[in-house]
């Protein structure tokens, strides 16, 4: 079914529609070795440090053997700088130092080419969320995305005493609702994994009513989503003096989760919040267990967090993460540079008892919210640039209810009628009738923490 006919179907077909992905998404993520990766991982957090090093050293010779002799990209960086297979074979954690950054431009231009393996095994291109407004393509088989949910389950989920058979709500970046002009229901269900998989482009103080009405027909025992759109939700039901419906738990990803946020949160749906860090790319997972306390795990990949001077960063202290996954052959990211920051905890003791790296503050991505003239708000904004690959930077600026600026920086294969034509259609799907100024730029600044902000508002 087409986006326009869904766009144009009832209610209960959209339902149907969501339901049947759903099916095929429950199938793809939770089938095949899942079952058998959940009790690796489950097995691993008993893991010493000494067993943890181990451990690394072993998976990465492992990944950086196969990146060297299948994946072009490192093929021909590696020979330039006089690497040796046998070099990959006897490699230590200590000698990460030496191998070059993956840079996001990297990524962006070689990712669907020669930084996929000429051995990869068949899977599917998902997009990331751009947090300099451009998206990365990261590609998943059918057996990463089923390790990379078991992990998820272990160390997200478990840690929160949830676990993936539980009906659940969630506030994410897909369009369920596709216009900006809706009535409730502001959700579509999901029957195949009971799932209610609400609008994050509809919230306001004026629609929340609706959202409480669906999080209880929904029966939803959890939420999940973006950090930002559930504070929103949560601060719109304080605002109405409303009463939400009490959850298990909230877990939160994707942006930087405040005090104010977490605190807001748990007075409203009476849980705690579980904070937890990732990304599409996957190559590293850092998650709140049931002691408040957010850790590393080991297992999903080496990260590394350096200061200014490429230097790492001592405990007590805040520093870039440069990140390797361990668990995705098809597409391997060696020292990726994901654009974050986070602070490692000066005191590394865990009242859990894992030994995995304790970190005080995920930095992440901190963004400003646009809001429309109706009073929807819009946090995410990668699906107006998703497959716009002349695009290769882009920041939204609001000055006013009623006016959007868009800071592009494109190449030469860009085609300005007809790509200016689908971001405005895509805007104005969420936000209504909309003023956008496109603005050409050779390059867009970065804040004085040396980091590109996607969305930018005066207001």
């Amino acid at each position: 079914m087409t986006t326009k006919l869904y766009a144009k179907s009832p209610v209960f077909i959209q339902n149907i529609v969501i339901s049947i992905y759903g099916y095929y998404w429950k199938n793809r993520r939770y089938g095949g070795c899942f079952n058998q990766k959940l009790a690796d991982f489950k097995k691993h957090e008993k893991f010493s440090k000494d067993q943890w090093e181990d451990y690394q050293t072993k998976e990465l010779r492992k990944l950086l053997v196969h990146a060297f002799t299948t994946v072009p990209y490192y093929e021909q960086s590696y020979k330039k700088l006089g690497f040796s297979l046998q070099d990959f074979k006897q490699f230590s954690l200590s000698d990460m130092h030496k191998l070059p950054y993956l840079e996001k431009d990297d990524l962006r231009k070689f990712g669907t080419t020669t930084l996929l393996s000429r051995n990869r095994k068949r899977g599917k291109f998902y997009s990331s969320s751009g947090s300099t407004g451009t998206p990365v393509k990261i590609y998943f088989s059918k057996e990463f995305h089923q390790t990379w949910s078991a992990l998820y389950e272990v160390r997200v989920r478990n840690w929160a005493n949830l676990n993936y058979k539980m009906p659940r709500a969630m506030i994410g970046g897909r369009r369920v609702i596709p216009t900006a002009k809706s009535t409730a229901p502001f959700y579509r269900y999901n029957f195949a994994e009971s799932q209610a998989y609400f609008s994050a482009y509809h919230i306001s103080d004026s629609t929340v009513r609706e959202y409480i009405a669906g999080l209880k027909k929904s029966k939803a025992v959890y939420l999940v989503g973006y950090a930002t759109s559930i504070y929103l939700l949560a601060q719109s039901i304080k605002n109405q003096q409303l009463k939400a419906p009490e959850m298990k738990a909230v877990l939160t990803s994707s942006e930087k989760l405040t005090q104010n946020m977490r605190q807001i949160i748990e007075n409203i749906f009476q849980c705690r919040v579980f904070d937890a860090y990732s990304g599409v790319e996957a190559c590293g997972l850092i998650s709140e267990n049931d002691d408040k306390e957010l850790l590393f795990s080991p297992d999903s990949g080496i990260m590394e967090v350096l200061n200014a001077e490429g230097n790492y960063v001592n405990y007590g202290e805040t520093g870039e993460v440069i990140a390797t996954g361990l668990l995705n052959y098809d597409q391997p990211l060696i020292r990726y540079r994901i654009g974050d920051t986070i602070h490692i905890s000066k005191n590394q003791q865990t009242r859990s008892g894992f030994q995995m790296l304790k970190i005080d503050e995920i930095e992440g991505r901190t963004e400003d919210i646009i809001v429309g003239s109706d009073g929807q708000k819009m946090v995410r904004f990668h699906s107006v640039f998703i497959d716009i690959q002349s695009i290769i930077m882009a920041q939204i600026i609001q000055n006013s209810y009623t006016q959007l600026a868009i800071k592009l920086v494109v190449d030469n294969s860009y085609v300005k009628a007809k790509n200016e034509k689908i971001m405005l259609e895509r805007i104005k799907s969420q936000l209504g009738e909309i003023t956008i100024q496109f603005l050409y730029v050779d390059a867009i600044k970065k804040t004085v923490s040396g980091k590109y902000k996607a969305v930018i508002s005066t207001i």
